[in-house]
């Protein structure tokens, strides 16, 4: 009977996780599908979407039926196997007594003494069962010995088809221990995760009862197994020949079963005249699948495709291999571990010429060429596309003439391995007091130290060890004639888990090492050198107190082909206890574990391993922890803003622990908007020419990041744009006579778009076709004038589905004069949807679900919290007995626990603050196979590593609770940005529809106020907050940009501190209780902050004048020293005080900061120490009707200080002011603005006026204005200074002109300048005033207020005329 195994090409969906039959009806062509949702004309719409629905419609009906109808057809594979056997079928490492046979193992029966007992309890006991045939094993089950003490609590299962070369029974990457029995009578069942098909199984018992011993009964479940067997002997190959010449498959599923001894070996090929192929190898015991489809571009050369996967697949064990191929896309599957990827190049089907070849290459293949190796082992169920090959092959149907001697049963090799841990040896005689050594061995192990061979001489010793991965020789003899040393290297990297062989021939003056059989590369030594051997040898390991021990002392891995003396090893005499003897070693099995396959080392981590762990470096992944998992970098430009970073370029990593790796933006930061910039390629206006309708030219926008990277970027945020610009001379754009646009651009998933920037989806036309303003009217587009003038349209393309432009396709440049010049602008995101994703949760009842979190092997949490309450669960997700939740267990205690399998397992972190301060705290777990981890507020973090043997697959069913659930203590607050494992749960959308939830949060200014600096308000936002600089003298997103302005000559600014008329009203009650919202204008205290830089002095730096004598004024002096002057009356002159006697007019910046109380006055300038002074107790503290503050000249006439006019007025102040601020009022700012601030006053207040005016040049500037931190040098220090005669200046030596004479002409050409400055300057007020009435600076106010003033002093306008009234003196001024 032949039992053909038939195979069906599975293709997930990747959100369902469903599985769909390709052979009962394959998933539509993609193309169908693709120009079935592609947008077309309007005409053409609903066919394309009717075509669509029928398709999905009846792919998903014949799924529905083919699942339906594969369902009852499916038998149980549940039955018990072993309870029918014989007892000859049962064998055992001994027996205690006749009574406890192994044939009496049966479970629930009673025979003999109730089950099977060893005569020693120790670890070396085993309990085999002979199915007869090969089985399907699904499930086992243990009892103890009836009625008695006797059980085993924990045991290992080995399987095989032989009944020799076992393998144990691998789950969760490790070799299982199944646990057992607890008492005599109760059955303990395990369902294998993964089926395993053998004949004999072993149990192993590991522990046992500690009131008795080891006790066993068994049952195996599962049910037959059959299939076609193909012996491969290295040199025969089948050749599976098409029914037509050429083959061109647009799928493939190909699948086998293999197992050999061999580490290379071509499995399968086949290859077309195109230079299409497909080649399955085994490569250094590796899995190999080569596939080219084909390119257009260079042949076949950028078409080739190579994936790797599996190790140690020369184990003389049975693998499955399945290959399912759909167009581009395959699935790679090997032993349950699937790979998904696709293939290079453009084609999407497979070209064959003539035959498919199973088991080597007949000839030379297109890949690499000859030189391979055919297959060597045995093959079965070889199916292809549905026909079984081993039952075409056994029926004679298939050409197998190569073939020496064919066999349809596997030829089983002779090898003998031997598994050794940290503690293990085997001890094998050899002549002794002999003079030759002839040793070898074959080795395989992950570590690079390990002893191989041991033995101690007749007079010396003798070692083989692995040292850093090389076979290292120490041979050391010591004779009462001399001491003889020999120490010899070879091979590398032998650490690698592949087989290698050591031979070692030693003898009088002459030894060889050799490895892998290389004897061109073998090392020799001809030193002196005399041998007595000792007859014995330890292989793996040795721990006797010697004189002179190895330097290794035991090793971990797998030996075979053992050869002491030039004689095989009988190591099967040694299973029996004949030869030699060993501890702790496992006989007839090679346990080695590729714990780096699969690897769980993420996004590109390098894997290392030693015998029972592994490691994964991580470095330039832009990834950390132990399995390379967490993202470095934070998810967007928002994050990085609320971090409190700058504008700047940055690494953003959207999906984090996601598949997409990080990418590297410009992240420009305003003061309410967050920008995203990822630039791309094209260069700005670049020529097209040359172009048709028929034959567009193409051109190709990429980006500093993948699509998938930048897709992600423009899901997450808010708004997005780019800037997309066609100029154009004789070159139509879009409108056409059928419809179809001459030039088209491509966006996200390559869907074409015939509208332009400024327009939007589904309206074919420019930006200035919507405005209505095109060139000509007849036409949508500037550029469909089709003038012989240069032309332009350009806009920006909003609609963030479509974007970012990836082609643009013109075709309108050839004929003659004709030419365009594109522009694509980078992508430019506003926002992060995801940073500010939030819900409140107001109920302790309350709760949102979402589906089943996904997170097996590793699985990483994130989120922001904040709550006033004392505890709460966050979210939890439950399987069977697995579950994971995370949790604020009390105002102090974060908590995150999960269940594996393993038992449960909570980490705790405790904060030194409470957690329900109302503020956010970041809360990331993090769960994989190496360890767990709890990080808080990157302040607190606590980690525990994985066990290291135990179960490592997180599996759960239930929904993914967030809030209360369960029954469990419900949280109250606000969760924001909660993402697992890079997918962000959409909380706000969910909030929307559930009961006690409410979407969004508030209160973010309570832990990102901070962050608002120098005075700025935090505002609060719905998704955010934003810093108000409005009272500052700063701008920018935190209010740190400088705000100030080159002032130049004859510049100055005034700010109405009290607003016109307001004066005469102050004694008017009612009038104040109306305008209650004034600045106090009655000052006893005064802040006043600004920074400067100058060349040139005297200066009025800043004066603040009032409506009587009262003023203050800080001002540069003739020499440069900075001077702070106070009249608040009750002086006969005004209080003084020079701040510094250094010349501050040095072009540097310097900044002052002054603060009064009353009679206290402390100024601090630069980074100076602050100085305090004290008015006189006769001076008045109140600074009466504050009016008007000025900025680099007085310009008023009223109660002003006639001194400081003369003195320090003329010409005025020229150079930088910046960071200006008096008692909250920023006028400097201000006056920078007064364009905008005066709009927006006119439209919310009319009647409204300005409080900030200024004449001149002001030009907006930072000045540089950070003080300076280092103190000027003094005259006798600085070798700058033109005191220090001996300094060399970097002049050019001609015009330096002797110091005397330097020194006193400069003097005298100083007062030459001042007396010719002085006569000018009086001439010119001479002159100007030379027929005009000379004007008192006295200002009569106005008795009553006769208009309204403003309702602030900030919102307070008034007009840049001077609105005083002269008094006119009646003397005239004449020369």
């Amino acid at each position: 009977m032949n039992h053909v195994f038939k195979y069906q090409a599975s293709w997930t969906d990747g959100q369902s996780g469903s599985a769909l039959s390709s052979e009962c009806f394959p998933p539509p062509p993609l193309s169908l599908l693709s120009a079935a949702s592609t947008p077309t004309a309007k005409m053409h719409r609903p066919v394309g979407g009717l075509i669509l629905l029928l398709l999905v419609a009846l792919w998903i009906f014949c799924s529905v039926n083919c699942v339906r109808g594969a369902l009852p057809t499916t038998p149980k594979c549940d039955e018990a196997l072993s309870s029918p056997l014989p007892h000859t079928a049962f064998s055992s490492s001994s027996i205690f007594s006749n009574g406890y046979a192994p044939g009496y193992a049966k479970l629930n029966r009673r025979g003999g003494a109730g089950g099977w007992s060893p005569l020693d309890s120790d670890h070396y006991q085993w309990l085999q069962v002979d199915l007869g045939f090969r089985k399907h094993m699904s499930a086992i089950a243990t009892q103890g010995r009836y009625s008695s003490s006797d059980w085993t609590t924990r045991y290992r299962l080995l399987y095989s088809d032989t009944g020799r070369n076992w393998k144990p029974y691998h789950q969760d990457g490790n070799i299982w221990a199944f646990s057992g029995n607890s008492n005599s009578e109760s059955a303990i069942r395990h369902e294998l995760h993964h089926g395993i098909v053998a004949r004999f199984l072993r149990f192993v018992p590991l522990e046992w009862s500690k009131e008795g011993r080891i006790g066993l009964r068994v049952e195996v479940y599962g049910c037959s197994y059959w299939a076609d067997m193909i012996n491969f002997d290295g040199q025969g190959v089948i050749s599976y020949r098409f029914k037509v010449k050429k083959m061109k498959l647009i799928k493939d599923v190909i699948a086998l079963r293999f197992k050999t001894s061999e580490s290379e070996g071509v499995i399968l090929h086949g290859e077309g005249q195109q230079g299409d192929y497909i080649t399955l190898e085994l490569r250094k015991a590796q899995l190999q699948l080569q596939i080219n489809l084909g390119s257009n571009q260079y042949g076949s050369i950028l078409g080739h495709t190579s994936v790797t996967t599996g190790s140690l697949l020369d184990d003389n064990h049975w693998h499955s291999v399945v290959i399912e191929r759909y167009r581009r896309n395959v699935n790679f599957t090997l032993d349950r571990h699937t790979q998904h990827f696709r293939t290079n190049g453009e084609f999407d089907h497979l070209d064959l010429d003539y035959e498919l070849n199973f088991g080597g290459m007949p000839y030379s293949g297109k890949p690499v060429g000859g030189g391979r190796k055919n297959f060597k082992g045995c093959m079965e169920s070889i199916n292809y596309n549905g026909d079984n090959i081993t039952d075409l092959a056994r029926r004679k149907k298939l050409d197998t003439s190569s073939f020496r001697n064919l066999s349809f049963s596997c030829v089983e090799t002779h090898s003998f391995p031997i598994f050794f841990n940290a503690t293990s040896f085997l001890q094998l005689p050899g002549w002794a007091a002999h003079n030759i050594i002839s040793v070898g061995l074959q080795f395989r192990t992950w570590n690079l130290h390990g002893l191989l061979i041991f033995s101690n001489l007749d007079d010396g010793t003798l070692e083989i060890s692995l040292e850093d991965g090389k076979v290292v020789l120490h041979i050391n003899v010591t004779t009462a004639a001399r001491h003889y040393l020999v120490e010899l290297t070879s091979g590398s990297g032998l650490n690698d888990g592949q087989w290698h062989a050591v031979r070692l021939i030693a003898k009088e003056n002459f030894v060889m090492l050799m490895i892998d059989g290389d004897e061109a590369s073998a090392v020799r030594s001809t030193s002196p050198l005399s041998i007595t051997t000792g007859g014995t040898y330890h292989l793996g390991g040795y721990f006797l107190q010697t004189l002179f021990p190895p330097s290794q002392r035991f090793f971990q891995g797998c030996m075979q082909t053992i050869v002491v003396d030039d004689q095989p090893a009988d190591l099967h005499a040694v299973e029996k206890g004949t030869v030699g003897a060993f501890e702790n070693v496992s006989l007839d099995m090679c346990a080695i574990i590729d714990r780096c396959m699969p690897n769980h080392c993420e996004h590109g981590g390098r894997c290392q391993q030693i015998w029972d762990s592994f490691s994964c470096t991580c470095d330039g992944t832009g990834y950390t922890g132990a399995t390379c998992h967490t993202s470095i970098y934070e998810p967007s430009c928002e994050a990085y803003k609320h971090l409190g970073r700058s504008s700047d370029i940055y690494w953003v990593d959207p999906d984090g622990s996601g598949p997409l790796g990080p990418l590297k933006v410009n992240c420009n930061m305003t003061e309410d908007k967050v920008w995203t910039v990822v630039m791309n390629n094209l260069p700005p206006k670049t020529t097209v020419t040359g172009s048709s309708r028929e034959r567009r030219t193409i051109l190709q926008v990429n980006y500093s990041a993948s699509m998938d990277q930048v897709t992600a970027i423009t899901i997450s945020a808010e708004h997005c744009e780019q800037q997309i610009t066609y100029r154009c001379r004789m070159s139509r754009l879009l409108n056409t006579p059928d419809g179809t646009p001459y030039t088209w651009w491509v966006g996200r998933g390559s869907e074409k778009h015939f509208y332009w920037g400024g327009s939007g989806p589904g309206i074919q036309k420019c930006a200035c076709g919507i405005d209505r303003n095109c060139t000509d009217p007849k036409y949508d587009c500037n550029c469909d004038a089709d003038h012989s003038q240069w032309r332009e349209d350009s806009g920006l393309l909003t609609y963030k589905e479509h974007l970012p432009v990836s082609q643009v396709a013109v075709g309108d440049t050839n004929r003659a004069g004709s030419e365009a010049k594109l522009t694509v602008g980078p992508l430019r995101c506003q926002g992060d949807d995801n940073y500010w994703n939030a819900a409140s949760f107001t109920t302790p009842s309350s709760y949102l679900h979402f589906a089943t979190f996904q997170g097996e092997t590793s699985a990483d949490i994130s989120f922001y919290f904040k709550t006033s309450a004392p505890y709460g669960v966050f979210l939890e997700n439950l399987g069977n007995t697995d579950f994971i939740r995370l949790e604020l267990k009390s105002p102090q205690v974060l908590s995150f626990s999960f269940d594996v399998g393993n038992g449960p397992v909570e980490l705790t972190v405790h904060s030194a603050a409470p957690l329900n301060d109302d503020q956010w705290h970041r809360v990331m777990a993090e769960r994989n196979i190496k360890e767990a981890v709890l990080q808080l507020d990157q302040t607190y973090h606590v980690s525990r590593p994985a066990p290291a043997q135990g179960h490592t697959r997180l599996e759960l069913f239930s929904q993914l609770y967030v809030g209360a659930a369960g029954g469990q203590r419900g949280f109250l607050g606000c969760i924001r940005a909660l993402r697992m494992n890079g997918v962000t749960l959409d909380l706000d959308e969910r909030a929307k529809v559930t009961p006690g939830v409410k979407p969004g949060c508030q209160g973010h200014c309570t832990s990102y106020g901070m962050y608002c600096r120098n005075g700025g308000k935090c505002v609060e936002k719905y998704n955010g907050y934003l810093c108000d600089c409005t009272a500052t003298a700063y701008d920018g997103p935190f209010c740190t940009q400088d705000v100030g302005a080159f002032f130049e000559t004859g510049t100055w600014v005034r700010y109405n501190i009290l607003p016109e008329g307001a004066a005469g009203a102050m004694k008017d009650s009612k009038f104040l209780a109306s305008h209650s919202t004034w600045k106090e204008v009655n000052l006893t205290k005064e802040e006043v902050t600004f920074s400067f830089s100058t060349s040139s002095a005297p200066a009025i730096l800043m004066y603040v004048g009032s409506s009587t004598e009262d003023y203050m004024a800080v001002v540069l002096r003739h020499n440069g020293s900075l001077q702070v002057r106070y009249n608040l009356g009750g002086l006969k002159e005004p209080f003084a005080i020079d701040v510094d006697q250094r010349n501050l007019a040095n072009g540097q910046p310097h900044h002052i900061n002054m603060s009064r109380i009353d009679r206290s006055l402390t100024i601090q300038l630069d980074h100076y120490p602050a100085v305090s002074y004290t008015f006189p107790d006769a001076a008045d503290t109140k600074f009466n009707l504050v009016k008007t503050l000025f900025l680099g000249k007085v310009y008023e006439t009223g109660h002003v200080d006639p001194l400081v006019i003369e003195r320090y007025n003329t010409p005025g102040f020229i150079g930088c002011l910046s960071r200006v601020q008096f008692n909250g009022v920023a006028p400097l700012k201000s006056a920078l603005r007064r364009s905008t601030d005066t709009a927006l006053a006119q439209e919310e207040h009319s009647a409204a006026v300005s409080p900030v005016s200024f004449q001149g040049k002001l030009v907006e500037s930072n000045c540089g204005a950070s003080p300076l931190t280092i103190p000027p040098m003094s005259a006798a220090t600085d070798p700058w200074h033109l005191d220090n005669t001996d300094a060399e200046f970097p002049f050019n030596e001609e015009r330096v002109i002797p110091d005397g004479v330097n020194r006193d002409s400069a003097i005298i050409g100083g007062i030459i300048a001042v007396v010719i400055f002085t006569i000018l300057c009086t001439l010119v007020f001479l002159i100007r005033y030379m027929f005009r009435h000379k004007g008192t600076y006295h200002t009569n106010e106005a008795k009553s207020a006769t208009e309204p003033a403003g309702e602030s002093p900030d919102t307070a306008v008034i007009s840049t005329d001077n609105p005083e009234t002269i008094e006119e003196s009646k003397k005239e001024w004449f020369i």
